[in-house]
């Protein structure tokens, strides 16, 4: 079962007196860097942090998207960055976790060559059907892609992100096929998927609530261990009896390795300082995703468990990219 603990981590007043103290400043406006296109949930929390982050670092923050290679390309351009902290990276389970048991040459390794500061956001997934599928709930769903396999596709944000990992562990533990089609992003995906190009796909709920809501497409199921407060009408993965497809993706804010502790420990105190804000909280809640914060000790501990778990899940599901 792929699942991630939900909570928000330490309360600032518990910060190390080390990181309360730090007072590193930039001297210069920083990157954010997004892997994917804009308009995805990646992009959409990175875009909320980027405003209260530059006014705490009295330097401007501006969301960069670079995409391709399934993340890696932007990635690779954070990793060969200066360590300087000027240069900072929105990565993901699917680029921080996954990527590294797909790609054996990606010529870095994001446990080593990139430096933890926090935990940002999770959020569930959600089945969501174009609709004109012949399907009114998860149940007739899951009939009609038995009736015919193969017929029905679905997009994802490319191969090996969490948009194509959380569906391939869905269609295994359902045991139906429905054919992949990797997009440069998980926003171009949901725009076909409105379009009726690919019929399917399991988005994460902060980039597909915005269509749901609009009646663009049609949400069957969420993949979380409870239903999300956005959508209280839509059945778990659980309760349609498909328990063990229970997937949570995460984002986290990670900079160069080499970057110096201080600056490191700073950017850990600005990110959590935001992330504590009741207005970027309500705003990710909108959007379908939970704020998350961690020590950076935290964040590199997490990141281990989640590399070996996505490793099995690699593997089992006979993930690969072209």
């Amino acid at each position: 079962m792929i699942r991630i603990t939900r909570r928000v981590a330490l309360a600032l007043p518990a910060l190390l007196p080390a990181a309360a103290n730090a007072q590193w400043a930039p001297a210069r406006p920083l990157r954010f860097v997004v892997p994917f296109a804009a308009g995805g949930a990646t992009d959409i929390v990175a875009r909320v942090l980027s405003e209260p982050m530059g006014e705490r670092l009295g330097q401007a923050v501006a969301v960069e998207n670079r995409t391709g290679a399934g993340g890696n390309v932007g990635v690779e351009n954070v990793v060969r960055s200066a360590p300087d902290g000027l240069t900072l990276l929105m990565g993901t389970t699917g680029t921080l976790t996954i990527n590294p048991h797909l790609y054996a040459n990606m010529g870095f390794n994001p446990l080593t060559d990139l430096a933890p500061v926090s935990l940002a956001f999770g959020t569930d997934h959600v089945l969501i059907v174009n609709p004109n599928v012949a399907a009114q709930t998860a149940q007739e769903f899951l009939a009609l892609v038995r009736a015919q396999p193969g017929r029905l596709s679905y997009g994802s944000g490319g191969n090996g992100t969490s948009t194509h990992t959380v569906a391939e562990l869905f269609k295994l533990v359902a045991r139906v096929e429905i054919q992949h089609v990797p997009y440069r992003g998980s926003a171009p995906a949901l725009n076909d998927t409105v379009a009726g190009n690919v019929q399917v796909m399991l988005d994460q709920i902060a980039s597909a609530l915005p269509q749901i809501q609009a009646g663009r497409v049609r949400a069957l199921a969420v993949t979380g261990a409870r239903r999300h407060p956005a959508l209280p009408n839509v059945p778990t993965v659980a309760e349609i009896g498909l328990a063990a497809a229970e997937a949570t993706s995460w984002g986290a804010v990670m900079a160069p390795s080499g970057t110096p502790a201080p600056i490191v420990e700073r950017l850990n105190v600005v990110v959590r300082e935001c992330l504590a804000l009741q207005p970027v909280r309500d705003r990710l809640t909108q959007v379908g995703a939970e704020a998350l914060s961690s020590s950076p000790a935290e964040l590199a501990a997490y990141l281990r468990a989640e590399t070996e778990k996505w490793g099995r899940v690699v593997r089992e599901a006979r993930i690969t990219v072209n």
